[in-house]
């Protein structure tokens, strides 16, 4: 029997990824190991190993099309196995994405090879088997909600699951059909339905405020689609608050100065070069795991079962890349020397730029740090990255006058703005965790101890 390949998922959100190119072609000869092809995703590019050897054949996967998870995009035959043609092209279906930036099943079936069984693309499963529905969880709560059958329910996500937006539309059906009864069948006791969320304006309603050709359309890619989406989701289904409080640096500016005029050289392919150089942001990194580790309450995550208590603090932190930006995870920051903290971050840093992370490295993480001082910002408040429940938003250090025992004096002061999920971290608790990093920051010999 042929060896499927198909498009693995290699990120938790992902629901659809992109070949940016193949290492075979159809008809060569490849050892199980060999890289076929380069998946790109939202956040990295990682390379796809043969699931076994033989040869190449019925390569449907395109090259830079959205392809949904599990999809086929080759099949595999060893020496002995009879080579049978399959069709159509994946991403040759539709060309119109749905929820997520998939693209839409077709009601056609697609002849897989012989001596497997027929897959519909409607579904992606196999024929002869008819499973429970695949649904999003939004999808099964809103139908749990409106006590409606999913398996009645036509699913337009990827491999025919069941969304939000097919969810929405039985709903609205069932009630047009509720409303079309005669007054006298219309039970009294109905429940009231929830007013339905307000919906963006459409791109025609957009474009139409603008004159022709007074603008270029660029479309979006997967990293746009999946940063706008779960922004979306973070603002409305996180309650936020924020707290905010100025740190004056100049003790950790001493400090920092001390500790990289005291690195050690080492060779490297350039010349000699110091073994670490930190950065403010290094120790804005420590110190927050400190304060997290000094206030366990607040190192946690919200799940509507139970409160996520985590024994370590993990450092999520942003990164700005070509096109939308990525929290590459400090792990274990609590732990961690600043030295090994500062080079780790460079690493990661660099690796995000080229979008050459392992999954394993930006997701999870217990909370995260924004810093947009580089750029001059004073202060902001940043989103929170689920499942997080906080995230520090730093700005820029600056000499500001400030008033000790009475008298008037210049210190360099940093704002920072703590963004809490609710849920998880009252005003109290968030206040106690930004307190631990002031002092931490205003006292930072604390981070060497």
């Amino acid at each position: 029997m042929p060896t499927e390949v198909i498009l693995p998922k290699v990120d938790m959100d992902m629901a659809t990824g992109q070949i940016s190119r193949w290492f075979a072609e159809e008809g060569a000869k490849v050892k199980k190991g060999d890289v076929l092809f380069e998946i790109e995703t939202d956040k990295a590019a990682m390379e796809i190993d043969a699931p076994a050897s033989g040869t190449l054949r019925n390569v449907t996967g395109k090259e830079r099309v959205d392809i949904p998870v599990g999809e086929p995009v080759a099949w595999i035959y060893a020496d002995d196995e009879v080579y049978a043609p399959i069709s159509p092209l994946v991403g040759e279906m539709s060309a119109k994405p749905t929820e997520g930036g998939a693209v839409p099943p077709t009601s056609h079936s697609v002849a897989p090879p012989s001596g497997l069984p027929a897959i519909s693309s409607t579904r992606g499963e196999i024929s002869q088997s008819q499973g429970p529905a695949r649904a999003t969880p939004l999808a099964r709560r809103l139908a749990r909600e409106a006590n409606l059958d999913l398996s009645a329910i036509a699913g337009s996500g990827p491999r025919g699951r069941v969304v939000r937006a097919d969810v929405e539309a039985a709903v609205a059906g069932k009630g047009a059909a509720a409303s079309a009864q005669p007054a006298a069948e219309i039970p009294a006791e109905l429940p009231s339905a929830p007013a339905p969320a307000p919906k963006p304006m459409s791109d025609d309603q957009v474009l139409k405020l603008f004159a022709e050709g007074s603008y270029e359309l660029v479309p979006h890619d997967n990293m746009r689609k999946t940063i706008a989406r779960r922004l979306v989701e973070a603002k409305s289904t996180i309650p936020h608050f924020y707290l905010t409080l100025d740190c004056e640096l100049d003790a950790l500016l001493a400090l920092r100065t001390q500790l990289n005029a005291a690195a050690p050289m080492r060779k490297t392919d350039k010349g000699e070069a110091p073994a670490y150089k930190l950065s403010v942001n290094d120790m804005v990194i420590k110190a927050m795991a400190m304060a997290l580790m000094a206030v366990p309450d607040a190192n946690a995550s919200w799940t509507d079962s139970a409160m996520v208590k985590h024994k370590h603090a993990d450092v999520g932190v942003a990164v700005s890349i070509p096109g939308g930006l990525i929290t590459p995870i400090i792990r274990h920051a609590d732990e961690k020397t600043l030295s090994v903290i500062s080079n780790e971050m460079k690493d990661l840093a660099s690796r995000a730029r080229s979008r050459k992370l392992k999954p394993e490295e930006y997701q999870g993480g217990t909370t995260a740090v924004s810093n947009l001082g580089m750029f001059g910002i004073k202060d902001f408040a940043a989103v929170i990255n689920p499942p997080h429940a906080t995230i520090l938003a730093v700005g820029a250090g600056e000499e500001r006058a400030v008033v000790k025992k009475g008298e008037i004096r210049i210190a360099t002061v940093m704002s920072v703005t703590l963004s809490t999920d609710h849920r998880a971290v009252d005003g109290a608790l968030g206040a106690e965790l930004l307190g631990a990093f002031k002092r931490l920051i205003e006292n930072p010999m604390g981070m060497l101890v």
